[in-house]
């Protein structure tokens, strides 16, 4: 029940991050609930379709797609003015969301096989994956093709995730250790402007 409860509060987030890239794009109220759903459930279903966990858990659960057309009706009614918003509402509700379902991701995996390393991928996937294709649609670049610490902040979690649950650690804690590590790394990335090296070529 946990579980089940930060899944649908991740995808409250990543549904309102949608919403308001969608917002400030002046979309019609039907590119919003696109692009508030592929955001909120677009890498989850990619890493079902990955582990083989069919069918994909928004069609066995149709709670999450009534939990993002209700969150994005509300959130059109309540920010009628995207523009007006500080500049830091979109990336810290990515961040919260972000950092929710990497432990989704990581926690799934590990009850489909047992490598560590597949399950910090798989928590990588859930994490970005929604993003990316919210990106794509929005015709921007994909935060994780980015400079920012974006996709480092997932690993990271996820090896803080995987870690705690090798050293016996129960599944709450482990989830709220790689939670909290893949937060703080990305507030702190969005605070302090915090980004990596740069592969360039010299012509």
């Amino acid at each position: 029940m946990f579980l089940y409860l930060i899944d649908l509060f991740g995808t409250i987030v990543f549904a309102i991050s949608g919403v308001l890239l969608a917002g400030r794009l002046k979309m019609d109220p039907f590119g919003v609930v696109v692009l508030a759903s592929v955001t909120a459930i677009g890498g989850g279903t990619m890493r079902d379709i990955a582990l083989g966990a069919t069918p994909v858990f928004w069609i066995t659960d149709t709670t999450y797609l009534w939990v993002i057309l209700a969150t994005s009706f509300l959130t059109m009614l309540i920010v009628r003015r995207p523009k007006r918003l500080s500049w830091w509402v979109l990336p810290v509700c990515d961040a919260i969301g972000l950092s929710v379902f990497v432990g989704i991701g990581v926690d799934k995996s590990l009850l489909y096989q047992d490598s560590s390393l597949v399950a910090i991928i798989m928590g990588v996937l859930t994490g970005c994956g929604g993003g990316i294709i919210r990106d794509i649609l929005a015709r921007e670049i994909p935060m994780i093709l980015r400079s920012e610490v974006y996709a480092t902040a997932c690993i990271v979690g996820g090896i803080f995730h995987t870690t705690a649950i090798q050293m016996g650690y129960d599944h709450k804690t482990a989830f709220l250790s790689g939670f909290l590590s893949t937060l703080i790394i990305r507030l702190g990335a969005i605070r302090w402007h915090l980004s990596l090296p740069v592969f360039a070529i010299n012509r």
